[in-house]
């Protein structure tokens, strides 16, 4: 690494690697991309033990890695002493005392030109750092992904999701004035942060890996495939629609599921239902991708911009997803895409896929182009790399 490219600390919440995760994908290619410009100074969170197979995955763009490795005693006396607090039990959750002491000790080694934080989890540890710019990635609006899950948890949890709904929305809103600079994934996660200036947030979506125009062909031995990290609640609703509404439909109808860490409940409805494949998680996700003949995504709730479209749609498969999920890469209903959001329109757009070549060929083609042109990498880091020069201090 050049000593004379500015140098940028990279704050994370969980270490950047194996990609089973959105924020670890966010993250791993947001280095790629910026270590051309930037010596890249990785501090990162973790609450699980770092394998150093991933560490070097990181190293050829990092100049140092520091990993602080959260005890199981520090997150449980930390959330239970957000009990008597008002901020997310989130951000409990990934706070320790001892790392800060350590990122302190980072940050005055090195003296930064600038700090990324990926996720409001981080901001605690440096927020009351003024020695350089900082730049905040909310990612997603966190609190909206909460909300939504209030109406369909248990009865004995509402209270939780009610309290830290509020909690989130207020933090969203303060942590804001601590940071120079602020970036989100879409316009639409934008819109649900409560801070009267929050058209200042700069959005920086996701992009495409260029391995993802080139498909393995694969023998496209599964009507459906879903893709995801089966232990995100958003993740395991999609797959018991997928499980109770679709499939239960159509007998003949099958579905390869595929994902890191499938939550008891995926593996229930998958063990149960002989149309449902569990494939798990696989080192290429691209394999599973292309055999499946439609990429099939009901996400009802959560938020931010749903990976495994761009990833498919770039493979050639075509995707049939809700409005929630579209609204984050804006493709074109009918064009690129299918739009559904109920069991009805699930199936119709299903069905029409299979039973018409034409139209089935016409969504994968424009799904392909639409994404080359909107989702690189690289230029979906250009006004994040812009923000990230700026010296410009509170």
């Amino acid at each position: 690494m050049s000593s004379s490219k500015p140098k940028l600390v990279v704050l994370l919440s969980r270490f950047p690697f194996p990609l089973e995760k959105g924020d670890k994908l966010r993250a791993y290619y947001q280095i790629k991309e910026l270590s051309e410009d930037f010596s890249i100074f990785l501090i990162a969170i973790s609450d699980t033990k770092v394998d150093a197979s991933s560490i070097e995955k990181l190293e050829k763009f990092c100049t140092e890695i520091h990993v602080i490795k959260l005890t199981r005693w520090s997150i449980i006396s930390n959330l239970l002493s957000g009990i008597f607090t008002s901020t997310p039990f989130q951000i409990h959750y990934f706070y320790s005392l001892r790392g800060k002491w350590k990122i302190q000790q980072v940050l005055q080694k090195i003296k930064p030109d600038h700090i990324y934080c990926q996720l409001i989890r981080t901001a605690e540890y440096v927020k009351n750092y003024h020695l350089c710019p900082k730049t905040l990635d909310y990612m997603d609006a966190f609190s909206k992904g909460m909300e939504r899950r209030i109406e369909k948890s248990p009865w004995y949890l509402k209270w939780l999701f009610i309290l830290e709904t509020k909690r989130l929305k207020m933090y969203e809103r303060t942590i804001f004035d601590y940071f120079e600079h602020k970036t989100i994934i879409s316009a639409q996660d934008r819109e649900f942060i409560s801070h009267p200036e929050k058209a200042k947030i700069t959005c920086v979506p996701n992009g495409i890996d260029a391995s993802f125009f080139e498909a393995p062909q694969l023998e496209q031995t599964f009507d459906l495939v879903f893709i995801g990290n089966l232990n995100y609640a958003p993740n395991v609703e999609a797959v018991a629609f997928i499980s109770n509404e679709l499939l239960s439909a159509s007998t003949t109808l099958t579905c390869l599921v595929s994902g890191a860490n499938p939550h008891a409940s995926v593996q229930r409805i998958c063990k149960n239902n002989p149309q449902i494949t569990l494939q798990g998680w696989v080192e290429d996700i691209r394999f599973a991708y292309r055999r499946g003949k439609i990429c099939i995504a009901p996400m009802f709730i959560g938020t931010g911009m749903q990976n495994k479209l761009l990833e498919a749609m770039a493979l050639g498969i075509p995707c049939v997803t809700t409005d929630l999920a579209n609204n984050g890469i804006h493709a074109v209903d009918q064009e690129s895409v299918l739009v559904a959001n109920t069991k009805e329109e699930f199936i119709l757009a299903i069905n029409s896929l299979l039973e018409n070549a034409e139209l089935y060929a016409k969504i994968a083609s424009n799904g392909k182009a639409f994404v080359k042109k909107n989702y690189s990498w690289k230029t979906a880091h250009e006004a994040l790399i812009n923000l990230l020069l700026s010296q410009e201090k509170i």
